[in-house]
């Protein structure tokens, strides 16, 4: 028998649906109070009577979730949960749980934005035409960066989950040679990529993408020493998590030329400071977290999070988070 509840409380739903997605779902299994954002002094005010809350980056840690007695389950509308303090939602016995694996494709899709960006300067050449260049040119073209073909160029990929798997795809769909690093061993069906280690994998790729979860082993990752590993000419991309990367020791690099180029959409701080030193590096092509936000991906992540309430309320939970 499926459980009954009396309020659902969504405390930062602008990000996965400024609008263009509906709520009804989540509607349907009660009264439900969808907040745009949450600064961290109304989390407890707002979700007080709440039995189920939904948070995207709102943090819920031991002090808020102890002020909340009639919570039960709570929705993270994202795959990482670090927004929420597992261990002391356990010792109240509530229910976490997660959306895996929604954005597989979008973020795949983004690594290839930045990286075809960084060969081919697509959005510089095409400022550049807008801004009257190519009528005052002397020539029937011009390039104002140099053109890379990524053909037989080398994509390492560190980190082979889903997101890992589907960029090495697309790596052989552009006739590149793939080179992965994982924490775990693993089994491609593709002969055409070779499992390799981390000094391999800087050493001999043209591209390097990140895919790893963030941990303390691999929080900074990309430091000084790694960078130093990688060809001049090589790129770094990173649609993972920003801490894989010390921010400081890539603007040296990217200023000194140590690497050729990066292309981040992700920082280690979100909204960055404006002291942030990628901000003004050069060769840095920074979006603003958004290899998840196609419409696709927010459509399945919002089913989801759908499937995941009505599974919890059937006393069937699925995709929950182990503290």
């Amino acid at each position: 028998m499926a459980m009954l509840i009396e309020k659902i409380v969504v405390l930062d739903g602008q990000t996965l649906n400024p609008g263009d997605l509906s709520w009804n779902g989540i509607e349907e299994l009660g009264s439900c109070q969808v907040y745009d954002r949450t600064p961290p002094e109304q989390v407890v005010e707002r979700a007080r009577d709440a039995e189920i809350v939904l948070t995207n980056k709102t943090i819920l840690d031991r002090t808020a979730i102890e002020q909340l007695p009639k919570l039960r389950y709570i929705g993270v509308l994202a795959t990482g949960y670090n927004v929420v303090d597992i261990e002391a939602a356990t010792e109240q016995g509530i229910t976490v749980t997660n959306v895996p694996a929604y954005g597989t494709q979008s973020v795949a899709q983004m690594v290839f934005a930045h990286l075809l960006e960084l060969a081919s300067h697509v959005g510089e050449h095409s400022r550049s035409v807008h801004q009257g260049d190519w009528v005052a040119s002397k020539d029937f073209c011009y390039w104002n960066f140099p053109l890379v073909e990524l053909s037989d160029l080398t994509m390492g990929i560190i980190g082979y989950g889903q997101i890992g798997e589907a960029t090495a795809k697309l790596a052989r769909a552009f006739d590149m040679q793939v080179l992965v690093y994982n924490h775990s061993p693993k089994i491609s069906e593709d002969a055409s990529i070779r499992f390799v280690d981390l000094d391999t994998v800087f050493a001999e790729s043209d591209v390097i993408s990140l895919h790893c979860p963030l941990t303390a082993e691999t929080d900074k990752l990309i430091n000084e020493d790694r960078l130093r590993q990688m060809k001049s000419s090589a790129f770094l991309i990173n649609t993972g998590r920003g801490p894989l990367i010390d921010e400081d020791a890539l603007a040296k690099a990217l200023n000194e030329g140590v690497i050729a180029g990066a292309g981040l959409d992700v920082l280690s701080t979100e909204p960055p400071s404006a002291e942030n030193p990628l901000l003004s590096a050069k060769n840095c092509i920074i979006t603003p977290h958004i290899a998840w936000a196609t419409l696709a991906a927010r459509s399945r992540l919002l089913a989801i999070v759908v499937e995941n309430i009505r599974a919890f309320l059937s006393e069937r939970p699925q995709n929950v988070v182990q503290g």
